[in-house]
């Protein structure tokens, strides 16, 4: 019974000693995982889209300034106008104001922007469910390697118990060398599963390793048993959900506006363009033929320009812009179903989890039952050695699928807010609940 209480010390059915907890460790991936960074520096830099499209809206000053040392050397063939050589500097700036009145194609480039940003935004969003999900599946994956090889080390114990006692009942002659030779192999073959699980175990340290930047030794266990709770509503409302809120959705959407955007931007090289312009110059000649003089000048008007044949270049770019309109609608179609197939999965993966969890439960009990009529079989002669070992066997099996099943429960809960596009930091909270967290 010590070992079996081991292994259900592994399943958090017992207070254990303290690792890190879920929450802490997605709190730290959100400063360290270089995807998630990556992501964030792409919304950073797809923001500015939109200040950029806004200048084409805005007037435009430049300022021009020049500074020119002039050597002339003039020779009069006739007239009265002296021959003669001059050296003068001359310098002068001038300022210039440009405010476009109308171009069709900046007001499209701004609305692109928008539609832009917000697709960005969204695309950004989704990184950040993704990290949960990842940070939460490296999570279970670690609590389910480090039960592994807790019910590993239990087996083996419980192994090499009936082992020795085999060889006793051999030594003694209550036992054939059968019993032994059986035992030992059982006990061979959990050694090798044990260093599989403890190698499994630390591969699945260093992925959360990787998303976390920290090195983590364990992981808390769940404290008792999760809640089995069926989500509220049925398949098609969590659909309708996500299709409003899902990220992936939201960003297809905005893409295919800002693909609309773009046609309509092609389409604007069509259209004249009407600025208003302003100018002034201020010139200052320190000789020359006609000797020194200062000029001014101040300009004001307004420029038309009226496309009229570009060599065939603007119609190319709306037909590009038409393709990749339909290009954009049909991955907003694609993310739909994709989205729709990802709540239809997680939401079964649910409600599948919550029976699959209670039939193993059960499973487990009628696998401790069932050992325990083993070994009182064995103690009155009816079963063998070997009916004890497959005994222990589907006991740790039992306990194996359950804890697998159970995790795989909490993760489908996930999947589903995920896929909802309602995934945040709050629902990871709530799952850090069920852990035995210090």
């Amino acid at each position: 019974m010590k070992k079996l209480a081991a292994a259900f010390f592994a399943l958090g059915l017992f207070t254990p000693a303290h690792g890190a907890d879920l929450l802490t460790l997605y709190r730290q991936a959100l400063a360290q995982d270089a995807t998630y960074q990556a992501a964030r520096a792409a919304r950073d830099a797809g923001r500015e889209k939109l200040p950029q499209a806004r200048a084409g809206l805005l007037p435009s000053v430049n300022l021009q300034a020049n500074t020119t040392w002039n050597d002339q050397e003039t020779t009069y063939r006739s007239g009265p106008l002296p021959s003669g050589t001059s050296r003068f500097n001359s310098h002068g700036y001038g300022v210039s104001v440009a405010q476009p009145l109308y171009r069709r194609q900046n007001l499209a480039a701004v609305e692109q922007a928008k539609a832009v940003v917000e697709s960005i935004d969204a695309q950004f969003s989704q990184a950040g469910q993704e990290l949960a999900l990842r940070v939460a599946q490296a999570y279970f994956d670690v609590l389910l390697a480090q039960d592994n090889v807790a019910l590993a080390r239990a087996q083996k114990e419980a192994i090499a118990e009936q082992l020795a006692q085999a060889r006793r009942a051999f030594e003694v002659g209550t036992a054939t060398i059968t019993d032994t030779h059986e035992a030992q192999a059982r006990y061979d073959l959990i050694t090798a599963q044990e260093i599989a699980a403890t190698n499994e175990l630390e591969i699945k340290r260093r992925e959360l390793e990787r998303l976390t930047g920290t090195p983590v030794e364990a992981v808390d266990p769940l404290r008792g048993e999760p809640p089995l709770l069926s989500p509220e509503g049925g398949m098609e409302t969590w659909v309708e959900r996500a299709l409003a809120h899902n990220p992936s959705v939201a960003a297809a959407r905005a893409a295919l506006e800002a693909a609309n955007q773009q046609v309509e931007f092609a389409r604007g090289g069509h259209h004249p363009t009407l600025d208003l312009v302003a100018s002034y110059t201020d010139n200052r000649v320190g000789g020359g033929t006609f000797g020194a003089f200062d000029q001014t000048s101040k300009s004001i008007g307004l420029q038309l320009a009226i496309p009229l044949y570009q060599g065939g270049g603007t119609d190319s770019r709306v037909r590009e812009a038409l393709a990749n309109q339909e290009k954009a609608r049909q991955e907003l179609e694609a993310a739909v179903r994709a989205v729709t197939q990802q709540v239809r999965q997680a939401y079964l993966g649910v409600t599948s989890g919550i029976a699959q969890v209670k039939a193993l439960k059960q499973a487990l009990a009628s696998s401790e039952l069932s050992l325990e009529s083993t070994r009182l079989g064995v103690e009155v002669g009816v079963r063998t050695s070997v009916d004890l070992l497959n005994a222990r066997q589907q006991l740790f099996s039992a306990k194996r699928d359950l804890a697998q099943a159970t995790y795989g429960y909490i993760l489908s809960r996930l999947r589903l807010e995920a896929a909802a596009g309602d995934l945040n930091e709050a629902d990871l909270a709530q799952t850090n609940t069920w852990l035995a967290v210090r």
